[in-house]
């Protein structure tokens, strides 16, 4: 009898050891996919303008509590009237990132993200290029709803981005903004330079789906 206990002990021993080992390591090296997506359109009689963006998100925790990743994808904006094109710009979006997770209670958790979007193209029917910089600290909620799937919602708490317009022909511009808890604007050089199809390059909330495996 005294041989059993003691095999037991060591079992269970054995077992409670393995999980705070699991527990301790978190969510260390887990992938997870994720994806940021936006569609627009806006009609005033003959006058359209639609805007979509598509960007995937990948990235993988390198500790138990801090991951890195990035999202590569395209944003397309265009403004017509009738069967006339006055803009069509193509930009290709890289947005590397870092996050930090802590968590709260349960499947709760919350992160603070370093991110530094870089976005260029251009608008084909003026052949001007468009480039811009950033660089964002969000915060947000995290909700583990299983092992492999969680919902999670984040706000922009400080902005800062610098954009370049640069036509074939005349001046060019350089527009920089830096925002705390802002709101997200386009600015009406921006504007102007894209046909009018009011664009936002940043958004200020953001919610979504994530998937871990």
């Amino acid at each position: 009898m005294k041989k059993l206990l003691l095999a037991a002990g060591i079992v269970l021993s054995t077992f409670t050891a393995q999980a705070q080992e699991k527990k301790s390591e978190g969510l260390q090296g887990a992938w997870f996919v994720t994806s940021q997506f936006g569609y627009q359109q806006t009609k005033t009689g003959e006058d359209k303008s639609t805007n979509l963006s598509v960007i995937p998100i990948v990235g993988t925790f390198v500790t138990p509590s801090v991951a890195v990743g990035a999202g590569v994808g395209v944003m397309n904006i265009k403004s017509e009237t009738g069967s006339t094109t006055n803009a069509k710009t193509n930009l290709f979006v890289v947005e590397p990132l870092v996050r930090k997770y802590w968590n709260i209670a349960g499947n709760f958790y919350f992160f603070g993200q370093i991110a530094s979007p870089i976005i260029t193209g251009k608008e084909k029917e003026s052949d001007t290029k468009v480039s811009q910089f950033g660089l964002s600290a969000s915060g947000g909620m995290d909700f583990f709803v299983t092992k492999h799937f969680s919902v999670e919602f984040s706000y922009d708490l400080a902005n800062f981005t610098s954009t370049t317009i640069d036509p074939s022909s005349g001046d060019k511009t350089t527009i920089t903004n830096f925002s705390l808890a802002h709101m997200a604007t386009a600015d009406p050089t921006y504007i102007q330079a894209l046909g009018g199809s009011m664009p936002n390059l940043t958004s200020p909330l953001a919610f979504g789906f994530k998937f871990v495996f």
